[in-house]
């Protein structure tokens, strides 16, 4: 057998939109944001509502900066209450005491992944619009993914269980 590296290999076809939207607390680290549109954009998503000062660095986000729209909010309460009247079933990433384990959770096609800041994650007010919240297993410390990694670790998931959109 014989493997020949392919550069840029063209991205799958999806036979239908993505029906997945990323929601973000502010980010301390507009590197954090900027991984988080890289990740994206790979995954077929074109917007990310986001609050707080939100920029991306091209270097990082890449082909992301040009792919994926940033609306920015003031506050995320109201746009999760508009997502969910849009039929979108509202998804924390986020360690809590009745978070199902990522490995077990089936995602909606139509999806919010509702991603907290890097050190104070989900605060309480935003946790109790939730529907469900879903946590990575950890194996070892720190006791937490950093938060583009975690995110990246959630879309793939949703992508490994919608393949084709």
């Amino acid at each position: 057998m014989s493997f020949e590296h392919l550069r840029h290999k063209p991205p799958r076809e999806l036979t239908q939109p993505r029906e997945l939207l990323i929601v973000c607390a502010p980010m301390r680290s507009n590197i954090n944001l900027s991984r988080i549109a890289r990740v994206a954009s790979c995954c077929g998503l074109d917007r990310i509502i986001c609050t707080g000062q939100a920029s991306l660095d091209r270097k990082i986000a890449r082909d992301g900066a040009d792919t994926i729209t940033i609306e920015v909010r003031r506050t995320l309460p109201p746009v999760l209450e508009r997502l969910r009247d849009e039929g979108y079933r509202l998804v924390g990433l986020e360690q809590t005491t009745d978070s199902h384990d990522m490995h077990h959770f089936q995602f909606q096609r139509k999806t919010a992944l509702v991603i907290g800041n890097e050190r104070t994650g989900l605060t309480p007010d935003l946790l109790k619009l939730l529907d469900d919240v879903v946590e990575i297993p950890v194996w070892g410390l720190p006791f937490s993914y950093n938060v583009a990694t975690a995110t990246t670790m959630a879309l793939y998931e949703y992508c490994r269980q919608f393949p084709n959109g």
